[in-house]
């Protein structure tokens, strides 16, 4: 080899090679690697919430538990990001390529919904994201052409009203015998409740990733889109905002709790945590805003759809991010953590995958283990390698990508 050359490194793809120091820069089109090593740590966060082992299981457990929770939130902020990607990035797209891109995205969104509620149907404990996240797509695409300050506005405020609003619904609805006839109604007229225990009441409200709740993940997330993620003054700001987030939302719950005695007992009263006091680490992960006591708005465990813990999830998905396309600065990155990337580049296959093999396995010894979760990871993470060696995209991917050409015909 010629001095100075650089080497040709052997089972990388092409797209996840890093450039050298003389390389140009990289064109647009090419993919930002950043989200897809960030996207395979939400994949693996999402089989450890599903059946590693519990937090009384020993340390294991308590370390797997920061999973909860965070690594949903995380894929739908990278659900947002992805929404920016085919509208535009940095310049949405306008005139017949916007409406392209719009339609695009509205068929993502309807092939998720399907999938979620196919997957809805399986005898598995696990409630499937992916109809939720459909929903969460159509829900923001009016807003893909706002710049990024206003989207992260949009994004604060739904952080702050949506629980409010969501708390103060479901109470009526729990509490009132009109309303929830007028529930049962809606269910008896809904096509996918029809099919599955996951209707449209329950993706918009009472489900256990309602978009009153969720839809600030994926504003989130295409305000991210809208900034250049390579740049390193952007990373380090998103950085520091994901921490700052993370502290604000996780901490100021737990120093109301501590502070005052009323809110202690409020929610001792109310049973909602079996033992100890309320932490950011446990709960009951019910999804929705549980209405037994006010007090209860204050708490930032995982689901409980609060807005301290979305903005303190919304922190810790940044901080991942930006943390993610920094490692990935270092030259031999790339190759050391080449499965995870490859992973991110399938992993709607990946959850989709793992959802119908907990459905085939159909036993409780299929939860809360972490050999069973090592199974998982170490399958997912060779069938990725492997798959990635032959093929640009995952099964599932390269489908939805087939389907989204329907899209060239808008004029």
């Amino acid at each position: 080899m010629k001095a100075g050359a650089e080497p040709v490194r052997r089972g990388l793809h092409p797209l996840h090679r890093p450039p050298t120091r003389s390389s140009p820069p990289l064109p647009p089109e090419r993919r930002l690697v950043g989200l897809d090593l960030a996207r395979g740590l939400a994949v693996l966060g999402m089989f450890a919430a599903h059946v590693g082992p519990d937090f009384e299981d020993g340390p294991a457990g308590a370390v797997l538990q920061v999973t909860h929770g965070r690594s949903a939130a995380l894929f739908a902020l990278l659900a947002g990001v992805t929404m920016m990607i085919i509208s535009g990035r940095r310049r949405p797209k306008t005139g017949r390529e916007g409406r392209q891109a719009a339609v695009k995205i509205a068929i993502r969104a309807v092939i998720l919904i399907a999938l979620g509620t196919a997957l809805a149907m399986l005898p598995t404990p696990v409630d499937a994201i992916l109809a939720y996240y459909g929903l969460l797509f159509l829900l923001a695409l009016p807003l893909v052409r706002l710049r990024a300050r206003t989207l992260a506005i949009i994004a604060a405020v739904l952080a702050v009203v949506g629980p409010l609003l969501s708390y103060g619904l479901l109470t009526v609805l729990n509490d009132q015998t009109w309303a929830q006839s007028w529930q049962q109604a809606i269910d008896a007229h809904d096509p996918i409740k029809r099919l599955c225990d996951t209707g449209v009441l329950d993706l918009l409200l009472t489900g256990t990733y309602p978009a009153m709740t969720w839809m600030p993940y994926i504003v989130s997330g295409m305000a991210l889109g809208r900034l250049d993620l390579q740049a390193a003054r952007v990373r380090h700001r998103l950085a520091a905002l994901g921490a700052a987030l993370a502290l604000v939302g996780y901490g100021t719950s737990y120093l109301v709790y501590h502070a005052f005695p009323a809110v202690r007992e409020a929610l001792a009263t109310s049973g909602w945590y079996e033992s100890g006091p309320p932490t950011w680490w446990q709960g009951p992960e019910s999804g929705t805003v549980d209405t037994s006591t006010p007090a209860l708005l204050l708490v930032a465990a995982p689901h409980s759809g609060t807005s301290f813990e979305v903005i303190g999830n919304t922190g810790v998905a940044i901080a991942v991010i930006a943390g993610a396309f920094t490692v990935l600065q270092w030259s031999r990155a790339h190759r050391l953590l080449h499965p995870l990337i490859a992973a991110g580049t399938m992993s709607l296959t990946l959850y989709t995958v793992q959802i119908i093999v907990l459905a085939a396995l159909d036993s409780d010894d299929s939860y809360g283990s972490l050999h069973v979760l090592s199974v998982f990871v170490v399958t997912a993470l060779v069938s990725a390698v492997l798959w990635t060696r032959h093929f640009r995209r995952g099964p599932l991917e390269y489908l939805v990508n087939t389907a989204t050409r329907a899209a060239r015909h808008v004029r």
